[in-house]
């Protein structure tokens, strides 16, 4: 019988942002977070409210290993982001 290895499937974080419209500059913040996979060490910075420069700071950093591999603005106030886990 032949070995069946499973093949290791890709971490996954889609981010939806928004920033507030009354504000003119202001930050962008997450709205809504879905994650396929592991975001350890940076599951605490993927909070709805949270600011995402620093859910961005943590998963870009070099040692976590994300990428984007999609950015999307949905209008002047909000916008989509996919990163992947580089393997």
């Amino acid at each position: 019988m032949a070995c069946v290895k499973a093949v290791p499937q890709p971490d996954l974080v889609l981010i939806y942002w928004s920033r507030n419209p009354l504000v003119p500059g202001s930050a962008r913040r997450i709205r809504s977070v879905r994650v396929i996979g592991n975001t350890s060490p940076c599951t605490f910075t993927l909070v709805r409210g949270a600011l995402l420069i620093n859910a961005l700071n943590c998963l870009l950093d070099n040692d976590i290993g994300f990428k984007v591999v999609y950015s999307k603005k949905t209008s002047n106030i909000s916008g989509v982001l996919l990163l992947k886990r580089r393997s």
